[in-house]
């Protein structure tokens, strides 16, 4: 292959890989062919868990397995020889790195390594633990993110929201353990198991700011129920703080996109 055929399909492959344009029918045919797979595979997950149905047919959903994560592996080698196409990634070794490191090129490899780190010559108690990274198979789940126009404005969002919603959860933190601390004591003496310490108070402060209520840990003294109804009360002001901070954010890329789209010149929507 000459310098210029490889180049040439480096930057075809990088087309299709990429997000499809108008017009690019092998692009858009890969971009359903890879959604249509990771929502089939999230099916298979949710079906393989019903263990009478695994049985049934055990060997169809290894053969499953086999081939999703052959054409994810393809995916994203593709996407890492490719990259250096993007002006951002230019660099062959330090450029794809750089794109290795990207959060949506994470999401990719973690979609695979569960599959691939059993065969790794590892000690046998190691071993065992990669059978927990199973559940890491979800993961294959937010490769739709890169087809989403909706997962993609909720990822802009939580960005440039960023400052506020940690400063929200700072606060609710700060309210969790003030909560906890005051029904300890309110309530230690009268149920020394239920509250043995602030740590174990934390449970029904969690619950209980969340306005969920399990009802497994509840205060019995007078003092208890009236901080109970207090906490209760605070957190639903609370936790509606973080939701007008995206409900805000959304609506501000909203009209971003709105003006993006519009004609600088005679302000008519672009089509």
């Amino acid at each position: 292959m000459t310098q210029w055929s490889y180049l040439g399909a480096r930057r075809r492959v990088r087309e299709i890989v990429a997000h499809s344009k108008a017009g690019d029918t092998t692009s858009r045919v890969f971009d359903i062919f890879i959604v249509a797979l990771i929502l089939l595979n999230v099916i298979a997950m949710v079906i393989e868990s019903v263990h009478h149905v695994h049985e049934l047919v055990p060997t169809w959903f290894l053969a499953f397995e086999y081939f999703s994560v052959a054409i994810f592996t393809v995916e994203y080698t593709a996407r890492i020889w490719s990259c250096v196409e993007d002006p951002r990634y230019q660099r062959p070794v330090r450029g794809r790195i750089r794109f290795a490191l990207t959060p949506l090129a994470i999401v990719d490899i973690l979609a695979v390594l569960p599959f691939y780190l059993p065969f790794l010559s590892v000690d046998l108690r190691v071993l065992r633990m990669f059978r927990l990274l199973r559940i890491m198979r979800i993961m294959r789940v937010a490769k739709l993110a890169r087809y989403s126009e909706s997962l993609q404005m909720l990822a802009r969002v939580v960005k440039a929201k960023g400052e506020q919603l940690i400063s929200a959860v700072f606060i609710l933190l700060i309210i969790l353990v003030v909560a906890a601390t005051l029904v300890y004591y309110a309530e230690n003496a009268a149920q020394p198991k239920a509250f043995s310490s602030i740590p174990a108070a934390m449970w029904w402060a969690a619950v209980t700011l969340t306005t969920v209520g399990y009802g497994d840990i509840y205060p019995v003294t007078i003092l208890g129920k009236v901080l109970g109804a207090m906490i209760a009360m605070t957190g639903i002001g609370m936790f509606a703080l973080p939701t007008a901070i995206l409900g805000a954010g959304f609506l501000e890329d909203l009209e971003q996109r709105k003006k993006a789209r519009r004609c600088p010149h005679c302000g008519k929507e672009i089509t």
